[in-house]
């Protein structure tokens, strides 16, 4: 990326940005969620790839965070503000891992071996 695009991103150097990210961090607050729970693995092989190369706690405290998140949002409330002020929406655990996947991927085309996975119509 340009060195404009990079610092136009950077919520540190950019208004707009670091305003996106707090509207964002409170929203995610409401329901207990992190950033890295909105990877959809149904979409997207890599983060399916990556979630199935975690430590099972890790991925059961995912799927604990979006069932309590989806049972909130049914009931239309939010977290209690005690619990919220405890959640950590941007601690990543999802994004080394999903890095190594996608330069396993990369490489493997480089080296015209077959692919992990292949999107298969049922």
């Amino acid at each position: 990326m340009s060195s404009f695009l990079q610092s136009f991103l950077n919520p540190r150097k950019n208004w707009l940005a670091a305003q996106h990210m707090k509207s964002l961090s409170r929203r995610l607050r409401n329901y207990g969620l992190r950033y890295d729970d909105l990877y959809d693995p149904y979409y997207d092989l890599d983060v399916k790839e990556s979630l199935n190369r975690l430590p099972r706690e890790i991925v059961d405290a995912r799927n604990q965070r979006l069932k309590r998140a989806m049972d909130l949002s049914m009931k239309h409330e939010y977290l209690p503000e005690d619990l919220q002020a405890m959640q950590t929406p941007f601690r990543s655990y999802l994004q080394d891992m999903l890095a190594v996947v996608k330069r396993e991927k990369v490489e493997r085309e480089e080296l015209g071996a077959l692919p992990l996975y292949q999107r298969t119509i049922p």
